[in-house]
């Protein structure tokens, strides 16, 4: 019967090959954190554009309630010239 051992072997490990894996780590971190900085200015970003869109959205609301005010107005104004010219046509005849 063969006994497996539950240990691993040791394994030399070389200076190199360990400053190998240590620059990897390093540069894993590194990148970690320059992911992670440049997802919050991401987010940050995108928090901004949402609330310019929503500024935009409130003031293409007011100009368009503005646009149907003037437009009404506009109709008043035609209809009582209209008015006006009926009754000067009505005088001359």
């Amino acid at each position: 019967m063969s006994m497996l051992s539950l240990e691993e072997p040791e394994v030399p490990v070389e200076a190199d090959d360990f400053s190998a894996l240590e620059q990897r780590i390093v540069r894993a971190v590194e990148l970690v954190k320059s992911e992670r900085a440049a997802r919050a200015e991401a987010e940050q970003s995108a928090a901004q554009f949402r609330q310019t869109a929503e500024e935009k959205s409130a003031a293409l609301e007011q100009a368009q309630e503005q646009l149907r005010a003037l437009e009404r107005e506009r109709e008043q104004v035609r209809h009582r010239v209209e008015r006006l010219l009926k009754q000067l046509d009505e005088i001359a005849s």
